[in-house]
């Protein structure tokens, strides 16, 4: 009887050592429910379209804080926000993952900081909703399957003062500052091309 037990427990064991080499060879991998890869779609002309007409508005801007130029940061902030409003983001809702829901929480941020922009007085400020833009937009681009041209995410490590760097999103690997521009009151120009590029946005 002792005998039985025994082999039985000995083909017992045997099966489950034989289970353990499948799972960790690989042979049995097909025996574990494998998660489906995010599946991003390829977005319709349209919402390329409409992408690079906000991105235009937002380099505009960037470029009137070059100039220190409020009132024009404000027409393009204006026009920035109306692009983004254009933007079919809905197309997202296609994809998996909830990447939607991620596109829309940086769409959101992209949106609000854009709108404060419009609030502010003092250029000190507006740079600063600026950069909350740029922080915003940067992830969102990571998120949704961007099918553009290049883009180039920059860094001015002394934006607002030393150790209290900025970034924003250029559309050429030439650094032009948006933080200290051309009549910054502190540097008169002289850190235009203070930054450097940290990232390229490309088409995934």
């Amino acid at each position: 009887m002792n005998k039985i037990i025994l082999a039985v427990m000995f083909f017992v064991l045997a099966l489950v050592a034989y289970y353990l080499y499948k799972f960790k060879t690989g042979d049995g991998a097909d025996m574990v429910p494998q998660k489906k890869a995010i599946a991003l779609k390829k977005h319709s002309q349209m919402f390329n379209q409409s992408v690079d007409n906000a991105m235009n508005a937002y380099f505009d801007m960037a470029l009137a804080f070059v100039e220190a130029d409020t009132t024009k940061v404000k027409t393009h902030a204006i026009k920035f926000i109306q692009l983004l409003d254009v933007i079919p983001m809905d197309e997202l809702k296609k994809d998996t993952i909830h990447i939607y829901d991620i596109a829309m929480e940086n769409f959101t941020g992209v949106k609000v900081n854009a709108q404060s922009i419009l609030a502010m007085l003092n250029i000190r400020e507006m740079r600063k909703d600026f950069s909350m833009v740029s922080e915003n937009l940067y992830p969102l681009f990571k998120v949704i399957n961007y099918e553009g041209e290049n883009m180039y995410w920059q860094n001015c490590p002394m934006a607002f003062g030393e150790d209290n760097g900025a970034n924003w999103v250029s559309k050429t690997t030439e650094v032009i500052n948006p933080y200290l521009g051309r009549k910054h009151p502190e540097f008169n120009g002289t850190m235009l091309h203070c930054g450097i590029v940290k990232d390229t946005i490309k088409a995934q």
